[in-house]
């Protein structure tokens, strides 16, 4: 961080209004006086430096150029003035903690064009109350808008492919937020203690959740996990004390064990593509599954729902310092169970399926037609259905 701008510092009074300063025309590479007010730039400036306008704090207006392409790092950093901005759609790149600690930004306009959101661009943007990040952009930044405790709306569009560790942590009052189906990963912390997050969509095509990704999501009733998850890390939904249901459409989704440590309320795990397999086993005849499900206790099937219960137990945190965390995980004993009588009873309708298309081959022949049907029946040897069966069991 340059000096320049550290001996700014001791020359403002924060408390004594500034006069009107305007820079008009600015091309870059230059010292900015203290009290400027408002910056238009010329048209000719293609990068923005480092620091160039730290912690100004009578900065109130900054009108960009089209054809910038670059806001260098902590440009803009801690001038508390500043209320909105409008990033052309010629800067590609915004830098590590450009926007950081600016507490009165409230609006920010992020065109078509931008690829990049660097680590902690907003973070403590405490008055940023909305943003929408367009299709351009891949790669939002760790920390990127973390402390934004005003953002009450996040709008992800399909194009982004990361987002990084901790980037929406503690926006308390963001309540809704979509996942577009191009993020196939949700980093570490990303919206940790976010409180106040009551809608959660996560689109087919993510496939990993990172640890403490929604810790402290307290607002969250339910989960739906789309059947491309195939990774949850520990602690993903740590202390989200209103989670009720999570329903989960890939059963051999790995995870953790520690994944839903201190959620009081959730008590079942819900299975719609089970659900689903189950219900044409029973459709096409095999009834016996019914009954057989009947046997393994607390499972519930209704209305074509088939739901699975937690299990808990109470251990010592990982770090073995003696704190007790209770930790929620689905009865995979009966998880494992069910799968494989699902599996069991579709191989069973398999061979009843294959039996008839064997018959009806026969029956298809020239001049069946005038012959018995039964003649043209054909069964599986029992050996080969014992076999495909005990091997399903």
């Amino acid at each position: 961080m340059s000096t320049h701008h550290k001996s700014k510092k001791s020359k403002l009074n924060d408390d004594a209004p500034s006069p009107q300063v305007i820079l008009d025309g600015y091309i870059g590479h230059e010292d900015v006086p203290d009290n400027v007010t408002h910056v238009r730039f010329h048209p000719s400036v293609v990068d923005i430096d480092e620091d160039a306008f730290y912690c100004l704090k009578s900065l109130e207006e900054v009108i960009l150029n089209d054809g910038l392409r670059e806001i260098g790092e902590s440009a803009f950093s801690s001038c508390s003035l500043l209320q909105s901005i409008n990033i052309p759609s010629t800067v590609t790149k915004i830098g590590k903690r450009a926007f950081i600690n600016c507490k009165r930004l409230a609006k920010v306009v992020l065109n078509d064009g931008s690829k990049m959101i660097g680590h902690k661009s907003f973070a403590y943007c405490s008055s940023l109350e909305s943003v929408t990040i367009p299709s351009t952009v891949y790669d939002i930044g760790s920390e990127a808008f973390t402390e934004c405790v005003g953002l009450r709306e996040v709008v992800l569009n399909k194009g982004v492919t990361s987002i990084g560790s901790g980037a929406f942590q503690n926006c308390s009052v963001l309540q809704s937020i979509a996942i577009p189906s191009t993020v196939d990963e949700i980093g570490m912390t990303v919206f940790a203690g976010c409180r106040n997050l009551q809608e959660l969509v996560l689109t087919k095509g993510l496939q990993r959740i990172g640890r403490y990704s929604f810790r402290g999501c307290s607002s969250l009733v339910n989960i739906t996990l789309p059947s491309t998850i195939i990774e949850i890390g520990q602690y993903a939904f740590k202390e989200c004390s209103s989670l009720r249901e999570v329903v989960i459409h890939n059963e051999g989704v790995h995870i953790s064990e520690r994944t839903f440590v201190n959620c009081p309320l959730l008590e079942r795990f819900k299975f719609p593509r089970l659900s689903t397999r189950l219900d044409d086993v029973i459709q096409a005849g095999q009834r016996n599954i019914e009954t057989k499900l009947d046997d393994i206790s607390a499972v519930e099937w209704r209305s074509g729902e088939l739901s699975i219960p937690s299990i808990r137990q109470q251990r010592e945190d990982q770090w073995g310092i003696g704190n007790m965390e209770t930790l929620v995980e689905v009865d995979k004993e009966k998880l494992d169970k069910i799968i494989k009588l699902i599996r069991y009873y579709e191989a069973k309708e398999a061979t009843t399926l294959f039996e008839l298309a064997l018959w009806k081959a026969g029956i298809d022949q020239d001049q069946a037609e005038a012959m018995n049907r039964n003649v043209y029946r054909i069964e599986v040897p029992g050996p080969v259905k014992d076999t495909i069966l005990q091997y399903l069991r």
